[in-house]
This record gives C-alpha cells, structure tokens and sequence, in this order.
C-alpha cells in the first residue's frame, strides 16, 4: 500500500462509466461557435450536435468535462422552424458537413451572427456596413478532398477471416473514420463513382497499405492521387489504370507522403487541372495537390468583389500577401499598374508565374519570402505600395499586420478562413490606425461550421 498513488485519476473510459444512463429531455437555447446546439442542464452548458436553438429535444450525454458537457441527439420532440432534412445518410457520424439539418439561409445567417460577434468580442470594433452574403450551389459544389482509406481488421469472436476496407471522411472531432457510399457536397464528377471507388480499394491486393486518396476535380478534367506506404502490385497498378480509362479521371501516384505525386494516366502533357475566372479573362492552371478553393463558383464571386473592394488604378502598385498560384493576383493586374504577389512556398510561386506567362501577363511578379521577415530590405517591396490584399492561412497574418503599417497603404482587403483570426487581426489593425470599413461573409462551405469572410480596413483620418 506503500506505493499506492496519493491521488487516482480516472481514465476516459472509467468517466464513460459514470455518465448518467438514461435520456435526458432538455430545451436548445442558442448556437455554440461551432454551430452545436447548447442546452443548460444545472447551469452546465451541454453541447449536442444535430441539435438547434429553440428544440426540445431527447438526448444522451456521451462526454462530461469540467466546463461544459457533450451530447448525441436522439430524438427532436419540438423541430424548430428552419429545421430541414438532411439529404445525406452518414449526416449523425460524418464530419464533412454537420448543418444539412439547418435550411440554407439559416445557415448564412448563423454565420454572420458569428463573424460580427468574433470581431466585436475578440477584436472589439464594430461593423459599419455589412456586405451581402456571397452564396451559390449548397451541394456539388466541392472540387477538393482528402478521403481517408484504412483496413478495418475482423473482430474476435465473430468467426469473420476477412478484412474490410473502410472509405471515407474522419468523425466529428475525431480522427476514426466514417466509411461512406454517398457524399452530397463532393463534386459529382467523383460523388458518382464513390461505389465503383468503394469496390476499387475493396478488390486491391494492397489495400493494406493505402493511406488515402486526394480529389480534385478541375474545369477540364478530375484527377486523383493515391497515396500508398507500399509499391504496388502489378496487378493493382493494371487495376487502377484501367478504371481511369474507363472513368475519365486521371489517375495519380503517390508512393510516402513526402514523395511527390506523378501521373499515370493519361500519359504526356503537363500535369494539370484548370479552373476559369471569365470575368478577367483569365484560366488559372493548378496541380492536383495544390491548394486551390474548393468552390469555384464562390471563388469567382469572392475574387470579383475583392478586386472591386480594392479598386486597383492603371497608376497603383498593389501588394497581394499569401498569394498561392495567383488567384488573386492575376485578376489585379488587370486593372493595376503592377503587382507583387507574395508567397511563402516555392512550388505555388512557380505556378503563379506559369499561369502569369500563360495569360499573357507581364505586370505581375511572383516572390517567394518568408512572409513573418521585415520587407523593407527587399527591391520589390521599396517602390511602396498603394494598397494591399491579404488571403492568409488559418492562423492570420498578425506577424504581417505592423509591417503593412509601416507601407502605409490606402486600403487592406482581408480575406480569412477563420473568424476568430481575422478579429484579431481587426484589432490589431486598429491599434496601427487602420479601421474597419464594410464585411461579410461568403459561404464556400455549405452545410459546414466554416465562415469565409472578407473585410476593407483604410486609414484613420
């Protein structure tokens, strides 16, 4: 007894025992940040997916913490009014989109009351005019995906000698996987042949050793990249040729993750998709692996009004930050004297330029810098620059913000994938003497939690 520890904490599994066993009834007072519905239970807020504001509903707790409980919905007793069906099966399970049971507009709304309240609780200013939502097609609309691919081993015990393939997108905050036969929001192109793709990675000699597949579904063609820990089997390699010739689709190999991806079919020419922006006349060429939006019709509107909230001159030089393959830039130099299209990875940089020479572009430049350095020394960033366009990752552009500053721009237009960032942000601009002018958000993801917003900040007078 010696050694027995002085204090025992109990492990997740031991607290699973302890939840309370029987349903219990509760009413959804209003929206967690990620769109969850949140009921009181003695004072303890408690998070239940499914679930919105407004309904009573039946539920059982599955997790119980310190602050704040969890819940899966069982049964809706009262439906609120904008409550809808949800077209796809493995909605209860499957966290590629979790809001298919929330009406579209309801959606849109829901994300506006939270980039506004980001921005006035985090960042602490105000919106003085809110842009309307850029919306389009809630389902097919997603070109880009990962879907994961594991062997589920046969239980013990129940007489099964063969493994499973498991084909599909991670849980709700979880990294297991959902095996699913139909996703809505993917693409039609792929989300048809789902079944056939099911039976490909099911009939695969090495199976065993397949990680995933990369989707990605251009204007022009639809590719996809299997990434696989092992060689192939002859066999399997025969395989998956032949389904791309019959498909369409290209096919792609990707033998370790930090191998590169090459094409096997179709065999010569450059290994690229394409997607339009017909507005500026322009056809932007990516890799399958890539980061391009996944929603081209909302990346056109999103592009057309941030050039328009930008408002690039003939005699104006124009700074576009996180500039990727030149999404934003190539529209810019439409209309400006020149642009300076930043980016932090090399690879991107280059395709920028190949899409600038394929275009017919000659006042556009491509750098690849580390974007959290001081520009100041750099030829490029010396001429100074009218006005700037920023498009950073999730976590912001906060190391960027005192540099522009200093630049002294007339106008910042910031595109962000996430509120919460683009409110901090907001205010440390604020704080340089930059104020937020007009926002709003555009929903490149429907059916999901996300918010893409764009904002216009210019100097205080």
């Amino acid at each position: 007894m010696a050694n027995k520890p002085r204090f025992f904490k109990p492990s997740r599994q031991t607290a699973k025992r302890q939840l309370p066993a029987k349903p219990v009834e509760a009413e959804i007072l209003n929206f967690s940040h990620d769109l969850r519905g949140v009921a009181r239970i003695e004072g303890k807020p408690v998070f239940i997916d499914n679930a919105l504001p407004g309904e009573r509903v039946r539920f059982r707790y599955t997790d119980r913490r310190a602050r704040f409980d969890e819940g899966q919905l069982l049964e809706v007793l009262e439906p609120a009014d904008n409550r809808c069906a949800p077209r796809c099966a493995h909605i209860d399970a499957c966290g590629g989109c979790s809001l298919q049971h929330l009406q579209p507009a309801a959606q849109i709304a829901e994300k506006e009351r939270i980039l506004l309240d980001q921005l006035s609780r985090i960042g602490e200013v105000a919106v003085p005019e809110l842009l309307p939502p850029l919306t389009g097609a809630s389902f097919g609309y997603r070109r880009k995906a990962r879907i994961g691919l594991r062997v589920q081993r046969p239980a013990k015990g129940r007489g099964e000698s063969k493994s499973s393939p498991v084909f599909g997108f991670r849980a709700k905050r979880s990294n297991e996987l959902v095996d699913i036969r139909e996703c809505h929001v993917l693409h039609p192109t792929v989300a048809e042949r789902i079944p056939e793709l099911r039976q490909l990675v099911a009939g695969s000699e090495g199976r065993a050793h397949f990680t995933h597949l990369e989707v990605a579904v251009g204007e022009d063609a639809a590719a996809l990249v299997l990434r696989h820990t092992r060689p192939l089997s002859e066999a399997d390699r025969r395989r998956w040729c032949q389904f791309a010739v019959d498909s369409g689709l290209h096919l792609y190999l990707q033998p370790g993750e930090a191998a590169s991806a090459h094409r096997v079919w179709p065999e010569g020419g450059a290994e690229r998709l394409s997607y339009s922006l017909p507005e500026f006349d322009l056809t932007l060429g990516f890799h399958p692996l890539d980061f391009v939006q996944v929603n081209f019709e909302i990346n056109r509107q999103m592009v057309a009004r941030a050039v328009a909230l930008l408002d690039p001159r003939p005699g104006e030089r124009v700074l576009d930050l996180f500039c990727g393959l030149g999404n934003f830039t190539l529209p810019l130099a439409r209309h400006a004297g020149q642009v300076i299209g930043v980016e932090g990875e090399g690879a991107l940089t280059a395709r920028a330029e190949e899409n600038a020479a394929a275009n017919d572009i000659d006042n556009a430049q491509f750098v690849t810098a580390d974007l959290t350095a001081d520009m100041r020394g750099h030829g490029w960033a010396s001429g100074g620059f009218h006005k700037v366009l920023l498009d950073p990752p999730r976590a912001g552009a906060v190391e960027v913000l005192p540099q522009l500053a200093r630049l002294q721009p007339q106008r910042i237009v910031y595109v962000s994938c996430n509120p919460s960032t683009l409110a901090r942000d907001a205010g440390e601009l604020a704080r340089l003497g930059y104020h937020l002018q007009r926002a709003g958000v555009m929903d490149m993801f429907p059916h999901t939690a996300h918010v893409e917003s764009i904002a216009v900040f210019e100097p205080v007078l």
